[in-house]
């Protein structure tokens, strides 16, 4: 055997001093953000999850794994969750007004907190490795399963926070999007970490003794490869009635503006003059459009808006805040043909809608207008626009699969309004289109996304992007979209799927072997 390997955690695992394996997997999580939008490299994801099996699996000894694979995972998710949401640090820092060194130390915290998952999976899966599962693709199937639980946690504790779950990064062109109508994100996760996982299992077992093992590790990435191309073609839900001309209106209203009293005629006028340049049949502005409350609106100005939408019998979709100054709720109203609708956002976001208990000490830091909500509730009716359904969710709801599909199968059609102006000119916004695009695949439902500074974008049933606007321009998106109807899998099931999981690894585990 070559000097400077060693078999005392898995054959053919290379050892290597506890400070680089630790440096590594720094590295390689933060490399694993390239695999998601806008660089989009989505191999990059089963590489880098790979590297941190194989980093586990040379766990030395049963008495150092637990501690190891803590470190291990942790800084992997550390790194991850550094380099891909350092937005956090904008929206607090240049936009909410919190001192920068403050700042940094709140977005260096959260990271870490976030970290705590891959690092909870990464023990787990070392421990196990070492005591009770031997090489092969019980362990590959292991470690896939452990780390799609934890992302599975992540997304729902403490209402969640499910932003770059590995499964994110496998849209189209990636053959494991196929899986996402069945499955959602979070079975992409654990594909992509089963990928990762054997293709590590396959490295680590290439030499002689290990090639038994090795050919069937490879025949798994290929198998789903080869399975994803089939289901690529497969349409889950239908076409329904014809075609409706939209115009998704981008403002572009800086931050810094949006809310200074004496920039609220440029807006307003920002959004008079775009809907009357680009007629549509349904005209979408995007979050906190109007930057007041809407008694506080012009009438003049809402009828104003109300007659260009007349010009097409058409409809206009608007955020705005509703409500009065001691309960109000972020809304998307919409006004024309179809009559007046409201829907309240419902899932709000910690610290910038609402404030945790026990956080008003740092609320107090920050200079965020509007920054104590009421939800609405989590099951609103569809708006019917033009004779068909259309779901409307705000920002950061469609982040979260399982609430976008209680609307369906009754809506036709998914709308998310949002104002990314918040992020600057960070990774933030094409993560977020990403995020739709899993979003159209899950549901069968073509998805519109109406920014303020962008990336206002129609994407495709598919999940493929039909049409958008370059960030930080002032325009307006048109164009034909389609109403759906039908059901995916993943639209039956939700998560459910992935619950199933849990309870066979479970199973599983009680009749596994103990390891040599």
């Amino acid at each position: 055997m070559p000097s400077g390997w060693s078999r005392s955690g898995s054959a053919g695992s290379p050892k290597y001093s506890v400070f680089a394996r630790s440096l590594l997997a720094l590295l390689l999580g933060a490399a694993s953000v390239a695999a998601f939008a806008p660089l989009g490299c989505f191999p990059l994801a089963w590489l880098t999850l790979g590297g941190l099996y194989a980093l586990l699996a040379a766990a030395p000894v049963r008495e150092r794994a637990v501690r190891e694979g803590a470190l291990i995972g942790g800084l992997f998710g550390f790194g991850g969750f550094l380099a891909g949401v350092s937005w956090i640090f904008v929206s607090l820092s240049t936009f909410g007004g919190m001192p920068a060194p403050v700042a940094a130390l709140a977005t260096l915290l959260f990271c870490a907190l976030m970290a705590l998952y891959p690092a909870i999976a990464a023990t787990l899966a070392a421990a196990l490795f070492v005591a009770r599962v031997p090489p092969g693709l019980r362990r590959a199937f292991l470690f896939a399963t452990l780390w799609t639980l934890t992302e599975v946690v992540r997304g729902y504790f403490l209402t969640g926070f499910p932003w770059l779950a590995i499964g994110y990064s496998q849209t189209p062109p990636s053959p494991l999007a196929a899986f996402i109508p069945l499955f959602g994100v979070y079975g992409a996760s654990f594909l992509a970490a089963l990928v990762g996982a054997c293709l590590a299992e396959a490295w680590i077992g290439r030499g002689e003794d290990g090639r038994k093992s090795r050919v069937p590790a490879l025949m798994v990435p290929l198998i789903l490869i080869l399975v994803g191309a089939v289901l690529a073609g497969r349409e889950w839900t239908t076409p329904q009635g014809e075609a409706l001309r939209v115009a998704l209106l981008q403002g572009n209203i800086a931050q810094d503006d949006k809310w200074r009293p004496e920039k609220l005629e440029e807006s307003l006028l920002a959004y008079y003059q775009l809907m009357r340049e680009n007629p549509a049949k349904l005209t979408v502005l995007p979050e906190a459009a109007l930057p007041i409350f809407l008694d506080e609106a012009p009438e003049s100005y809402l009828e104003a808006l109300k007659s260009l939408a007349a010009r097409q019998g058409g409809d206009l979709l608007f955020g705005v805040i509703t409500g009065d100054r001691s309960r109000y709720a972020n809304s998307v109203v919409a006004l024309g043909a179809s009559g007046e609708q409201v829907y309240h956002k419902s899932h709000l976001v910690p610290f910038g809608e609402f404030t945790p208990p026990g956080f008003a000490w740092f609320m107090s830091l920050l200079r965020i207008p509007m920054s104590d909500f009421t939800p609405g509730k989590a099951e609103q009716a569809p708006f019917s626009i033009d004779g068909r359904k259309i779901a409307v969710n705000i920002c950061y709801e469609d982040a979260f699969g399982r609430e976008i599909i209680r609307a369906l199968p009754e809506a036709e059609l998914l709308i998310n309004v949002s104002n990314m102006a918040w992020f600057g000119d960070s990774l933030a916004p094409a993560q977020h289109l990403q995020i739709a695009r899993v979003r159209a695949l899950e549901s069968g439902r073509m998805v519109l996304g109406a920014t303020n500074t962008g990336l206002s974008a129609i994407v495709g049933a598919n999940g493929a992007v039909h049409a958008t606007l370059p960030p930080f321009t002032r325009a307006a998106l048109t164009g034909e979209v389609q109403s759906y109807i039908g059901s995916t899998p993943y639209a039956r099931w939700g998560d459910f799927p992935v619950m199933i999981l849990l309870m066979l690894w479970f199973a599983f585990r009680r009749g596994m072997p103990k390891a040599a």
